[in-house]
């Protein structure tokens, strides 16, 4: 966890009205938070995703074809989904990287929200086709050809989809996309959907039990309903303000702590996720006498500390008196009336 720096105040053996920080440097502030930015753009990414979409349709639609296998159809139907998963992701990306205007103050990272939802929805479309495809194929059981080179090539699928999948997930979590980690779990949701189909159609070929093939594309289906079920939900999760990660929160409370054992105290601590940017809001309680230098100059201080240990964030601080029993009556959300 995240440890507090030790600040020393030019006073020591004075009261906590009395402790005076170092004047906030703007230029620390801009060191601090160089490696927080996010690069020129993730538009690249979901270019890559779109280019393994489009080569892992070809590949299994040949394969299916070759073969005949409902199993193998699921698959490719899938990648269909991954295509329109990453073009949906391409747009909102742009949108989420346009910066803050007048009607969107707090900038556009929640569009990243849609794809992941739009991602989801899709999948569950893709389930419904399989599962219609895997029925009519289990009524009417036809036998498979040529599987041993449409095998091979949804092998090679999978190894592209596979490799995507690495590189978006990296991304995605080092800059906290929840677009590019929706698109690389689905990929590789993808990549054991593939390897149970080929080894179930491998076993088609290998006993002839030709009901198997529809049976394994049946479980295909289920398999993605549950990772479009998981999309959604955490689509829906950030849509609804969601607060960032616990281990966030905690390390926040750990700086916090550290202000507190100088005399300073802190409520009404709120957070919300916003794509890959989090907004962290709080009351800081400083006593009366301090002139509006000194609160201000020590607010500085506890914002930097809070963008170190949670380097994503964008800090919005309240000072008030801490002897004025009106600082405590507004700790809620919605502050009762006078």
């Amino acid at each position: 966890m995240w440890q507090a720096p030790v600040t020393t105040p030019s006073n020591p053996h004075g009261h906590a009205s009395e402790k005076q920080p170092p004047r906030y440097n703007p230029v620390d502030f801009k060191a601090l938070t160089k490696h927080r930015m996010l690069p020129a753009s993730l538009k690249r990414y979901a270019w890559l995703s779109i280019a393994a979409a489009l080569a892992t349709i070809l590949l299994k639609g040949w394969a299916w074809w070759l073969t005949g296998s409902v199993g193998l159809l699921s698959d490719a139907l899938e990648s269909f989904v991954n295509l329109a998963g990453a073009m949906m992701a391409l747009a909102m990306l742009s949108l989420a990287a346009l910066p803050a205007d007048q009607n969107h103050a707090h900038g556009h990272g929640k569009a990243e929200y849609f794809s992941s939802a739009f991602e989801g929805f899709l999948i569950l479309v893709a389930a419904v086709a399989i599962s219609y495809a895997a029925i009519e194929r289990l009524l009417n059981p036809q036998p498979l050809e040529a599987v041993g080179i449409g095998l091979v090539v949804s092998v090679v699928a999978s190894i592209i989809n596979l490799a995507t999948s690495q590189i978006l997930m990296g991304v995605g979590k080092k800059y906290r996309s929840i677009t590019l980690e929706a698109d690389a779990h689905h990929l590789r949701t993808d990549v054991w959907t593939s390897a149970g189909v080929i080894a179930g159609v491998g076993l088609v070929w290998a006993t002839g039990w030709l009901w198997l093939d529809p049976v394994i594309a049946l479980l295909v289906a289920m398999n993605i309903v549950w990772t479009g079920w998981q999309l959604l939900h955490r689509s829906a999760a950030g849509l609804m303000d969601v607060s960032i990660p616990v281990e966030d929160i905690e390390a926040i409370e750990a700086v916090l702590d550290h202000y507190r054992s100088q005399g300073l105290d802190f409520h009404a601590l709120r957070t919300r996720q916003a794509g890959s940017r989090a907004f962290v809001s709080l009351h800081v309680l400083v006593p009366g006498a301090w002139t509006v230098q000194q609160g201000h100059d020590w607010s500085e201080r506890i914002e930097a500390d809070i963008r170190q240990a949670v380097p994503y964030a964008h800090l919005t601080t309240h000072l008030e008196p801490l002897e004025d029993p009106l600082s405590l009556a507004d700790q809620e959300l919605d502050r009762p009336a006078d």
